[in-house]
């Protein structure tokens, strides 16, 4: 059997890249090394999908240490005339008393085939050069998310030593499968003191079978072989695919378990147009994160927020509701644009969104070229509330890839129109403009948000000046709350208050433009009452008598705190906490209406295809909800919550209203 051993490069006579030039193609990325790594393979692994296969792409990210029945392999062939470790800390990151790895593997794709020769590589089928041997090779596949092959360099970053094994299986010319196993290394050239004098070397490394003139990977039986005896993933009797394994791999600050629930995370802000299912009922591709064996689930786009609203926004592109995007002079079809608004919870950030720039708002636009590989999220002007926000998706057409690709970092992470010649720079931007148009529109509101006004969201701003209104309450588009327990302070009467009857309504309070109303609730002062007495009682809510009783208190109604928006299951709501302090049977029924921005005026009549916000229920102590005009329960001091389903883009009005049920 061929024992491999490691091979470093000199410089030939006509010259050659050095290490450092390759490890520095990437640039400067904004994103970090493991969002980087996700992007790279994930692409990597889309583009070389059979594409005569309606099975989904596997996909796995597997971090994990070197197990006892198998360090001993690693140390002894793996560091088989490995350089020195000045010249490669390979053998420092073999010696450690335990050893981590990551590999990324791909499944249901074609595998690095083709010659292992660069030389050799004369027609289209050359991965396998095309990754182990040459740079900045331009890509081959019609529409694919790569496009010098740049990004391959991420993995060698990853690793602390600069190394990785590379493990593939691909169908050869004569239609049987080949496995391939060999190792490469990028560090930095050195000179190195030779019998024959100093040589220099280009700092790149490889491990294979070094019996012939150019190092040649495992192959066959002597490859299946080797990746058992050092543990890797084994390929089926007809499986094909890719495995790369990254050594002792930078895992920033986090640890082992930390790194691979932030790569889950990851792979779904990035990855998530390939997760959700496509007209076949499966998604095009399929994505494990694990860490010694423990699986850390990716978050299912449809299910989690704020990717939910992204998605919805792809929905609306690819059907009716999206709207096409096209440049004017020069004419041409720049490709599909979908956007979508919601009332929606502020947004607790995470690691994987800070780094795209997403913090508490959504008001984000994801650009995409065919290939449907998230390039940014693009963000736009924020909504007029805090409690509002848009989500759009951009996927440039088939005749553009050319262009947008060329407007693409090696990170592939921007569109960068500064970096093409005219015309092509102009399609760029006039991308920009129009998808700004779209928003303009979204965001409008009869014309309270429009291009260059404030950049402050309206709805926090206004928070700010809400106690210069007098006995206004406020939920929509103007006002910021948050759940119970939070900072904000609970109104309430005195307690004294609950001693005697509440006096009849006056009539409706409108609040003026810019603040929104929960309903006509009396002032009150800042108490421990825990809620706030509202005697707000209609013709038909009087007090009950039943045969041969005495009158009684007046039911009314003690609301608690103040309104917030919740999740119920996927449904953002409104939600208004609330007890009846008067003892007895009582129903209760909620009065809702809307207020436009700037209208100044309680709408209960919507216009034709409006809509008006819509009571889902009453919600006990339990948990239970209770559907429902009206509910009936006994006045004590449980509270009860009204949830809501708000009318978008307009402020919500809820009046609770209760009566004593008669007892004959």
């Amino acid at each position: 059997m061929t024992e491999p051993r490691w091979f470093s490069q000199p410089y030939p006579p006509e010259g050659a890249s050095a290490a450092e030039g390759i490890r520095n193609q990437l640039g400067r990325p904004e994103l970090d090394l493991l969002t980087i790594l996700v992007r790279e393979s994930a692409q990597n692994s889309w583009d070389a999908r059979q594409t005569e296969s309606s099975e989904p792409v596997d996909y796995r990210i597997d971090l994990r240490t070197v197990g006892p029945a198998h360090i001993g392999a690693w140390r002894e062939l793996v560091l088989n005339g490995a350089p020195v470790t000045a010249h490669l800390p390979l053998r420092d990151s073999l010696k450690h008393g335990t050893v981590w790895m990551m590999a990324i593997s791909d499944r249901g794709t074609n595998g690095l085939g083709g010659p292992t020769r660069a030389d050799n590589a004369i027609g289209d089928d050359r991965d396998f050069v095309s990754f182990v041997r040459n740079i900045g090779e331009p890509r081959n596949t019609v529409l694919g998310g790569g496009t010098y092959g740049f990004g391959k360099g991420i993995f060698y970053l990853l690793s602390k030593c600069g190394t990785i094994l590379v493990h593939t299986r691909c169908r050869t010319g004569d239609g049987t499968y080949e496995s391939r196993l060999i190792g490469c290394a990028l560090w930095k050239s050195y000179v190195a003191d030779e019998p024959t004098g100093e040589r220099r070397y280009t700092g790149r490394h490889w491990w294979g079978d070094a019996s012939g003139e150019v190092i040649e990977p495992l192959v066959g039986a002597e490859a299946e072989s080797m990746a058992r005896r050092l543990g890797l993933r084994p390929f089926g009797p007809q499986e094909t695919g890719t495995t790369i394994v990254v050594i002792d791999p930078l895992l920033e600050d986090l640890q082992p378990a930390q790194a691979a629930d932030y790569l889950a995370e990851t792979a779904a802000w990035h990855l998530w147009p390939k997760m959700i299912a496509t007209g076949s009922g499966q998604p095009a591709m399929r994505f494990t994160v694990s860490c010694d064996g423990r699986e850390h689930p990716v978050p299912d786009p449809r299910q989690t927020r704020p990717l939910d609203m992204f998605v919805a926004a792809y929905e609306a592109m690819i059907g009716p509701d999206g709207t096409d995007v096209e440049c004017g002079r020069p004419r041409r079809f720049l490709g599909r644009m979908g956007l979508v608004t919601r009332i929606m919870l502020p947004l607790e950030p995470t690691r994987a969104s800070r780094m795209l720039g997403i913090e508490d708002l959504i008001h984000h636009v994801c650009l995409m070229r065919p290939a449907e590989l998230v390039v940014t999220y693009h963000p736009g002007p924020k909504p007029p509330s805090v409690n509002q926000g848009y989500a759009g998706v951009f996927r440039g057409d088939p005749g553009m890839d050319d262009v947008y690709a060329k407007a693409e970092p090696p990170t592939h992470d921007a569109w960068n129109p500064q970096s093409l010649e005219h015309p092509e720079s102009t399609f760029v931007r006039t991308t920009f403009r129009r998808i700004h148009e779209a928003i303009d529109g979204l965001l409008s509101l009869g014309g309270t948000a429009r291009s260059g006004a404030a950049k402050v969201a309206l709805g926090a701003a206004s928070s700010l000046f809400s106690g210069l209104v007098g006995g206004a309450w406020g939920i929509g588009g103007a006002t910021d709350y948050g759940r119970p327990g939070s900072t904000a302070t609970t109104s309430s009467r005195a307690s004294e208050a609950d001693e005697r009857e509440a006096p009849e309504p006056t009539g409706k309070e409108h609040v003026p433009t810019g603040t929104a109303s929960v309903a006509n609730r009396p002032a009150a002062d800042h108490g421990s009452g825990g809620g706030q007495d509202v005697g707000t009682v209609s013709s038909t809510d009087t007090p009950a008598y039943g045969a041969g009783s005495t009158a009684r208190r007046r039911p009314r109604v003690q609301y608690v705190g103040e309104p917030y928006y919740d999740d119920l299951t996927e449904t953002t709501v409104l939600v208004q906490e609330f007890r009846l302090p008067v003892p007895g049977r009582q129903r209760v029924r909620a009065d809702l209406a809307v207020t436009l921005p700037g209208s100044g005026g309680r709408e209960i009549d919507p216009p034709l295809g409006a809509q008006m916000p819509e009571l889902l229920g009453w919600q006990d102590a339990d948990g239970r909800l209770h559907a429902g005009p009206s509910c009936e329960m006994d006045g004590s001091d449980v509270v009860w919550r009204a949830v809501v389903r708000p009318a978008p883009d307009t402020m919500t009005e809820i009046d609770i209203k209760v009566a004593a049920v008669t007892t004959l």
